[in-house]
This record gives C-alpha cells, structure tokens and sequence, in this order.
C-alpha cells in the first residue's frame, strides 16, 4: 500500500491490488481508524468515507485538488499505464 502524500495525520495511498480489472484512478485516505476514497478523474469526487466529519472531509477534498496530478502521475508509475 504505498503512501504517496502525508499531510499531517493524513495519509494518501493506494492499494497494491486495486481490482481486476482496475478501478479507475482514486486516492485513499486514512486517519487512524477513518478512510475515504476518492476519484481522481474527470473530476474529484468522493466516492467512499467511513468516518470522517464533514470538515475533514472538506480539507482533504482541497489536498486531493491541490495534488491530483501527483496520485494520477504515482498511480500510472505503480500500475504502469
């Protein structure tokens, strides 16, 4: 499970094994015991969330805005696409 970004006690990864076939590109986030998940593509949206407030969620929207291009860049290296 690679993290590709921590901010604070967030932390941004992706699983190893993202489906079969994969999932579009998306971004999860953790914070002790809370996840989420997002998509990258065509837009950032929030697809999961399992905890987090509606504050938290609102930040980790603008990090995951503010560096889409570096998950969608990780994701096609770790995947090779």
């Amino acid at each position: 499970m690679p993290v590709i970004l921590r901010d604070g006690s967030f932390r941004f990864l992706f699983f190893s094994n993202e489906g079969n076939p994969l999932e579009p590109v998306h971004i999860h986030v953790r914070k002790d015991n809370l996840i989420a998940k997002f998509w990258l593509e065509p837009n950032v949206r929030l697809a999961e969330n399992y905890g987090f407030s509606a504050s938290e969620l609102n930040k980790i929207s603008r990090t995951v805005e503010e560096n889409k291009q570096l998950f969608i860049q990780n994701w096609n290296e770790y995947f090779n696409i």
